[in-house]
């Protein structure tokens, strides 16, 4: 554990009593007990904690920004939910592919191909990574050329930004990266509100290190405040002269030219079959200031993934309303938390060929019946006629197959 640092202590003979500050010493909860001393001034990593010493006292960085509580604008930044699967292989084609929860790999005629997966490599303090492992090169770029990953905000998780305001803040992306060797990419924001965008370039190398890139306050252009998309967060690793030929301006916002968007200096990853990329800790917060990446529980980071994605799976015993006793039965569930909008649903295999208890016959497809953020409903299209109608009955063959709802931005 780092030292703490108490100065400024005054009026050390006051009979204030003994106050506690709680510390984690490597994940063990410890106490400091500060006994007859009014004021203080705590040194910590940016920042200062100052003001009688009480259980109200507050943390504020550099900026006098308050750093409690809730800070991480980004989801699943430390790359743990996986609700899709762990690989996607052959990624390249004009495709926007989701793996790893609210990460989508993005791309647009290339011949390079990438393999994306859940990586058990990464800095002390984090089991997984993102992982890019090119599988075929392409090192004749045309134009229009271009891969990145990708990431996007809706605009009511944005205001506390302030854009388009004359108090309009500055943000700060950081994020730990590593690859075979060393690189140059581009970490670019484009605001899909307003049009704008600013980009910095970043150094990768083949050590696991903490990016940290602070962007300018931009006060032209507010985000809607809705569930919509508002903001892009591009990883550019891939770029031909339609995004490269123009004047790159490193951490300026301005209107969005294509030909601006990537630093001629960018990196192909697709120059060689030994490029790989690792990306996690990846947390954007209001100020100019890096913190700690904050982390969260498993669980918190499912259920906030859960908005936009949602795996669920089937169980023994799945109930089957029999409507009219006809060859069109009912199936249904409701999703926790709710999502950000109707969902689309596709299905594992494994949902048709069964049988439904009583009713008997064969299941042959799936078909959406309603949806909404809360719930939705599915056609059970089966050959069996038995049972009684508006009867609920069930069926076994669901077990262990996944329904995947998708409210993705």
């Amino acid at each position: 554990m780092a030292d703490v640092k108490i100065s400024e202590l005054t009026a050390l003979t006051s009979p204030d009593g003994a106050e506690e500050l709680v510390v984690n010493d490597g994940g063990t909860t410890k106490k400091i007990t500060i006994t007859n001393a009014t004021s203080a001034s705590l040194a910590k990593s940016g920042g200062t904690m100052t003001g009688a010493v009480t259980s109200n006292s507050t943390f504020s960085d550099l900026d006098g920004n308050v750093r409690s509580g809730r800070k991480n604008m980004v989801i699943n930044g430390g790359m743990q939910v996986a609700q899709r699967g762990t690989s996607s292989a052959g990624l390249g084609a004009d495709a926007t592919t989701y793996l790893l929860d609210r990460w989508a790999f993005g791309t647009g005629g290339t011949a390079g191909r990438l393999t994306m997966s859940q990586d058990s490599d990464g800095p002390a303090g984090f089991a997984n990574s993102l992982k890019l492992d090119c599988t075929t090169a392409d090192t004749s770029i045309a134009a229009g050329e271009q891969s990145y990953l990708i990431y996007k905000f809706e605009g009511q998780d944005l205001q506390q930004l302030k854009k388009g305001t004359s108090s309009a803040e500055s943000m700060t992306l950081s994020f730990y990266v590593k690859g075979n060797a060393a690189a140059t990419y581009t970490a670019e924001f484009y605001d899909a509100d307003n049009n704008r965008h600013n980009g910095q370039t970043f150094s990768v190398t083949a050590s696991w290190n903490r990016i940290t890139l602070t962007y300018v306050p931009d006060t032209t252009g507010a985000y809607n405040d809705d569930n919509a998309l508002s903001l892009y967060l591009f990883i550019w690793i891939h770029a031909g002269t339609t995004m490269t030929s123009g004047t790159f301006t490193s951490n300026t916002w301005s209107a969005s030219a294509s030909n601006t968007r990537v630093s001629s200096s960018n990196t192909s990853f697709f120059d060689s079959t030994s490029r790989t990329l690792n990306i996690t800790g990846v947390q954007l917060e209001v100020g100019s200031t890096a913190t700690d990446f904050e982390h969260r529980s498993y669980g918190e980071e499912l259920r906030l993934c859960e908005r936009y994605f949602y795996r669920y799976t089937g169980a023994t015993q799945e109930r089957i309303y029999n409507e009219n006793n006809g060859a069109t039965a009912k199936w249904w569930f409701f999703t926790f938390p709710q999502m950000r909008a109707t969902p689309s649903a596709t299905f594992s295999s494994g949902w048709v060929g069964g049988s439904i208890v009583i009713i008997g016959g064969t299941i042959s497809s799936m078909g959406l019946g309603g949806a909404s953020p809360t719930a939705i409903s599915f056609r059970v299209n089966n050959s069996g006629a038995g049972g009684d109608a508006k009867k609920l009955y069930h069926t076994d063959s669901f077990s262990g197959d996944y329904c995947y709802l998708s409210a993705e931005l």
